[in-house]
């Protein structure tokens, strides 16, 4: 089961790519797997918020937990600034 100190330690993980772009694999079950980009808004005590890319003005927010992230069920990739390649985000 997982513990409070691993999930403050994929929360501290997640506050150094605040602001910057990412790539998100959600899995949403019976077989779907949902893959945008989007920005790491922000983080909270419990969940972290994603805004994601859209067509013209409008955009979506969408938030998950840190255990969703524990449990793999949300993937995120980072990527670097200059090039634009994806750095994995490493939760231990």
């Amino acid at each position: 089961m997982a513990t409070i100190q691993t999930l403050d330690n994929i929360r501290l993980s997640l506050e150094k790519h605040i602001g910057k772009k990412i790539l998100l694999k959600a899995n949403k079950g019976r077989k779907q797997i949902t893959t945008k980009r989007g920005i790491l808004e922000n983080v909270y005590p419990s969940v972290f918020i994603v805004k994601l890319e859209a067509n013209g003005s409008d955009y979506q927010r969408v938030s998950y937990s840190y255990s969703d992230l524990l449990t793999e069920n949300v993937k995120l990739k980072v990527f670097k600034e200059e090039k634009m390649t994806e750095d994995k985000l490493i939760v231990s």
